[in-house]
């Protein structure tokens, strides 16, 4: 089993940042990959970013490149979102999610991952 936190959400301006973390604890030894969802209201869950944790390959959605930054803290068992220039459409709850078989080609789907952060909420408005 694996837990995962998210903390560092918040309300912040258009053009603000905000820094997520999600911090892993349990089996989470082994190669495995962690990423990012988000979900506004009356909408699907929606993918943001991903990274393996070793060799940290990068993914991300075509909305948020050059935008977000996604990073990880192997000592730490933390995984980061960079989030940098935000819009408003950036709203809703972001879910850290984790899984030790993900291939490549499906860091993107979040029926790959077995485990799943509580989420937190980003507010992004004037």
């Amino acid at each position: 089993q694996v837990q995962l936190v998210e903390s560092g959400g918040g309300l912040v301006q258009p053009g603000g940042s905000l820094r997520l973390s999600c911090s892993a604890s349990g089996r989470t030894s082994g190669s495995y990959a962690m990423g990012w969802f988000r979900q506004a209201p009356g909408k699907e869950r929606e993918f943001v970013a991903a990274i393996r944790w070793r060799g940290g390959t990068t993914v991300y959605a075509d909305s948020v490149k050059g935008r977000f930054t996604i990073s990880r803290d192997n000592a730490k068992n933390t995984m980061y979102l960079q989030m940098n220039s935000l819009k408003p459409e950036d709203t809703g709850v972001y879910y850290c999610a984790a899984d030790s078989t993900i291939i490549l080609s499906s860091l993107s789907d979040s029926r790959a991952y077995d485990y799943w952060g509580q989420g937190i909420q980003v507010t992004v408005s004037s």
